[in-house]
């Protein structure tokens, strides 16, 4: 297991290696970089005279000097090695730059973004597993049966929906028609003025809604899993030698069927948990008027943010990296019968 888990750090190298090469390479040629956008700035910008009519210096273009001060500004005075080789140094030392246009530390944005999207990430993740689990269960010790079709048909109904057309729905329907609940933000305008109680109440009574529009389709692919993966091992040898030793029902589901069963499921944990912290749904959080990791990485690769892109999609890449580890060594700790060798 050591010599496993040693191979797959060290692969990890080579693979976030390549995720930032390529997607390095890929930014040099993409159009409209911070320098264009500077140009077009400046040419925006051209000035008006004093008789209204756009001035003779402004509609002579960019400054030379300027534009080389913009290069420089931006660190695209250097070639492109060289920065490619600057920035792999600083990710070295978890030094993810500096946003150009925020001019702030790429780490001070995501940390202050984190809280909104880990609200939804988690709430997601808990009420998936807390509920999908639980069904399939019941699904699959009454397959065949007419709950089973019910909820077959309601979780599919739910998965075929997107997120972001339910969270249309629920604005419009819960929003503005009923006003039940408040159209934008996680908390509301004197948030910090209520009590304890009164702030808890305040913020689920926001979050329902998007939680509600990102729950549907991880929920029904997980109860669909649970109740096929129960199915499988309901049908197998050990079960029915179990049966017929005279074991009652309830104890060969519980302790023989669910260890073996909740396998899958159960390995997918540390993925799920950890990724909650870090997912970001764009649409869910422009809906809602959420300021998460979503929007952060939209507006950065819309804006050319390069140190942004690039530094979140370093640190996103790391964690999924550590978390698919983690989420295969699972397997041996929840199965003995799984070995790497």
């Amino acid at each position: 297991m050591m010599v496993y888990t040693l191979k797959r750090l060290l692969l990890m190298l080579p693979t976030l290696f390549g995720v930032l090469l390529l997607t390095f390479v890929v930014v040099q040629f993409v159009p409209g970089g911070p320098v264009e956008q500077y140009l077009a700035e400046a040419k925006a910008g051209a000035g008006v005279g004093a008789e209204g009519g756009i001035s003779y210096r402004g509609a002579q273009g960019v400054d030379p000097k300027r534009l080389e001060q913009a290069k420089a500004l931006y660190g695209f005075d250097k070639p492109a090695p060289e920065r490619f080789w600057q920035m792999l140094t600083q990710f070295a030392r978890f030094d993810l730059g500096t946003s150009f246009f925020q001019n702030r530390k790429v780490s001070e944005l995501i940390w202050e973004k984190l809280p909104v999207s880990m609200s939804l990430g988690l709430w997601t993740f808990f009420l998936s597993y807390g509920i999908a689990v639980p069904l399939g269960i019941a699904k699959a010790v009454r397959a065949g049966s007419r709950f089973d079709l019910v909820t077959s048909i309601v979780v599919l109904v739910g998965f075929a929906i997107p997120g972001f057309v339910l969270g249309v729905a629920l604005l419009v329907v819960f929003g503005g028609q009923l006003q039940w609940f408040p159209l934008r933000g996680l908390v509301s305008a004197n948030w910090e003025s209520l009590s304890w109680g009164a702030k808890v109440t305040d913020y689920l009574w926001h979050i329902a809604m998007p939680v509600a529009a990102m729950v549907m389709s991880s929920f029904a692919t997980i109860a669909m899993l649970t109740k096929n993966s129960f199915l499988e091992e309901i049908r197998k040898q050990y079960v029915l030698t179990a049966r017929a030793k005279g074991l009652p029902e309830r104890k060969v589901l519980w302790k023989h069927v669910m260890r073996n069963a909740l396998i899958p499921i159960v390995t997918g944990f540390p993925a799920a948990f950890i990724g909650a912290f870090f997912t970001g749904s764009l649409l869910i959080e422009t809906q809602f008027s959420l300021d998460g990791l979503g929007l952060l990485s939209y507006e950065s690769v819309i804006r050319r943010d390069y140190p942004v892109v690039l530094g979140t999609l370093y640190l996103f890449t790391l964690i999924g990296l550590v978390t698919k580890l983690v989420s295969d060594l699972c397997y041996a700790w929840v199965d003995p019968r799984v070995t790497f060798d």
